[in-house]
């Protein structure tokens, strides 16, 4: 971590292998950036990571994580409009929090300039959905740029900061998961730092910030001008790229990471066969329409290949129409290619589909031999979320129905626990819950709650259900971190990125907002939550029990550090232990593992010597290793 936080902070041009999150975190400080937020989330909190290896002191700009994305934004709005070059980054359903302001920014005068980083996740690699979030920069006519790598995501967001400062406007950056994560050798410039000037600049009366009936439409106005400026210049910018193979028949136009894996899939093909040429955006809302209807204009086919949804080839089409082209363009052939990452193999079946015989039959590989069978997802051994289901599930009828939310405890839909059996977004289960206990006389329902997500949206659903004395039972897990995403601090762990800070204890908030039924327990203590759930799940009205146990996983990494340190385990004693499985089918610790005669041992590359599952065995069999 040293290490980066020195790379970051080097004065001279230099060259160094890193990720696209890293390369980013590098830009923003040449880029003269002063605020810089973000809620963590797939694929973009080693942007914060990187920042973190920058002592407080010698960080060149502010940055924190806010309670959820819509906060985010509205702060790095703020600073913006007083003049300060700010950045807010979040991952792809992130927009979705943030959309009510973040709609409003193209409309604003933004003195300082906004850079909105994005990371999109094509395939859903850790996300609830693979939603498409270019739609929403057509929708606030907001300018967006994507990046193919992680050096061009270095170079875009240096042109991107100095665009929406120019502009006086709102950038999108859209990554997308592998962009992210890329590594390669980047090219970084000098860093000349510039002295600061953090006087208040905010000016009431340079623009209308208020959008009522009588702004609304010159806000507009402006917002499409800038459009129409900013198309002007994007032959300027150096954003796209064509490679020209010299193949007046057939072309490509695409954008983002499906070009590095088009130009992997075409460097398969043999020598001498006639590849596509090749028309990469970078600038992808608006594109350079010029440049797109001249290369539609030197070929006489052209697909379109783009992750997800038909943005860039319903625009070209149209665009095609308007102008009476006959160039023949083929967008999605099935549903196939509006779902995942375009990866070279994909990006081969693609162009394969469209043009048969481009690449030559494969020869017919060899048999593979068996694989093992797919891991599912889950809990870390140790986890306090296992017990509290464990128990849990012991207090409640077949006919009981539970919630899910986001977080680690997501996994407790899976076998055995088979709890949560429905998911929405962030902060979504109290209020689901409440509308399932409407018009419900006889089966009792249940929700669960992560900690930071209580903080994040937790709390407008809870606020519903004590106002409207909804019947359900709220557990918030509680285990002192955003473990889910990198172990990132939130308002009630008593600390924020840069130090200490006021911890915010959920309790005291439950309280606040009039919730009278509140009890608390630590999750390993099983059959006391066991209890606690029964008695509450037959008391009228919302109540909420605060399931607690630290993150293990954070746990066991901070307490190698300490002196004196050391690992501990459990075994079986195989002459107590009568086979009853309880611990391998309902606990279900993945520690334990079952021989094919039925007998039970502990690895001991994963038991971390936690003891909560002593108390699961019947037989009282799971002991201390000595």
């Amino acid at each position: 971590m040293k290490e980066m936080g020195s790379m970051l902070l080097r004065r001279e041009a230099f060259s160094e292998l890193a990720i696209g999150n890293t390369a980013i975190a590098r830009a923003m400080i040449e880029a003269g950036v002063r605020v810089a937020s973000s809620y963590p989330g797939s694929p973009t909190p080693e942007i914060a990571e990187a920042l973190r290896s920058i002592k407080p002191a010698d960080r060149p700009f502010y940055f924190e994580f806010s309670t959820n994305e819509k906060v985010a934004t509205e702060l790095a709005f703020g600073a913006a409009i007083n003049g300060r070059l700010s950045v807010v980054f979040f991952k792809s359903v992130g927009l979705n929090v943030a959309a009510d302001s973040f709609v409003q920014l193209p409309l604003m005068d933004i003195s300082g300039g906004l850079v909105i980083i994005l990371g999109d996740d094509p395939g859903a690699n850790s996300s609830q959905n693979e939603q498409d979030n270019r739609h929403y920069a057509k929708l606030s006519y907001c300018p967006l740029f994507e990046p193919a790598s992680a050096q061009e995501a270095y170079d875009m967001f240096k042109k991107a900061a100095a665009l929406a400062r120019e502009l006086r406007s709102a950038v999108i950056l859209r990554l997308t998961t592998h962009v992210c994560h890329a590594k390669e050798r980047i090219r970084f410039d000098a860093w000349h730092p510039k002295p600061v000037d953090d006087r208040p600049l905010f000016d009431p009366d340079s623009s209308n910030y208020i959008p009522i009936a009588s702004a609304v439409f010159p806000m507009k106005r402006r917002a499409l001008e800038r459009l129409e400026r900013l198309r002007l210049r994007l032959p300027l910018l150096g954003f796209d790229r064509v490679v020209d193979h010299g193949n007046a028949k057939r072309g490509i136009i695409t954008a983002g990471l499906p070009f590095a894996s088009l130009m992997d899939a075409l460097d398969s093909l043999p020598e001498g066969t006639a590849k596509p040429d090749l028309l990469k955006l970078g600038a992808v809302y608006p594109f350079d329409e010029k440049l797109v209807l001249s290369f539609l204009r030197a070929h006489e086919e052209v697909k379109i290949v783009e992750e997800l949804d038909t943005l860039l080839e319903t625009d070209i089409k149209a665009l095609a129409y308007d102008a009476g082209l006959r160039c023949s363009i083929r967008g999605k052939a099935d549903i196939d290619e509006l779902m995942g990452e375009c990866t070279p193999a994909k990006a081969k079946r693609v162009l394969e589909a469209a043009w048969p015989g481009l690449f030559p039959a494969a020869a017919p590989r060899p048999p593979v031999a068996d694989l093992p069978p797919p891991r599912p997802a889950q809990m870390c051994p140790g986890c306090g979320h296992r017990s509290a289901f464990y128990a849990i599930k012991k207090a409640l009828r077949p006919q009981d129905i539970t919630v899910a939310d986001i977080g680690c405890h997501t996994l407790g839909h899976l076998p055995p626990y088979e709890m949560g059996r429905v998911l929405l977004s962030m902060g979504h289960s109290t209020a689901t819950a409440s509308g399932l206990s409407l018009c419900n006389d006889s089966r009792r329902v249940l929700c669960f709650l992560g900690d930071s997500t209580f903080f994040h949206a937790g709390l407008p659903g809870i606020v519903n259900a004590v106002y409207n004395a909804h019947r359900v039972l709220l557990i918030v897990m509680e285990n002192g971190t955003t473990a889910m995403t990198g172990h990132q601090d939130h308002p009630g762990t008593g600390k924020n990125f840069s130090g200490d800070a006021l911890k915010l204890p959920i309790r005291a908030a439950l309280e606040g907002l009039g919730v009278q039924n509140i009890r608390e327990v630590d999750t390993y203590k099983q059959k006391e939550l066991t209890a606690m759930v029964v008695e509450a799940l037959d008391e009228p009205g919302f109540k909420v029990i605060i399931a607690r146990h630290p993150c293990m996983l954070k746990f066991t990494r901070e307490a190698r550090r300490k002196p004196g340190w050391g690992a501990r385990r459990v075994q079986i004693d195989q002459g107590s232990c009568d086979r009853n499985h309880e611990c391998v089918e309902r606990f279900a610790c993945p520690t334990f593992q079952r021989d094919e005669d039925g007998r039970v041992t502990v690895s001991q590359d994963l038991c971390i010597g936690d003891g909560s599952c002593r108390q699961t065995c019947p037989a009282s069999a799971i002991v201390p290793d000595a």
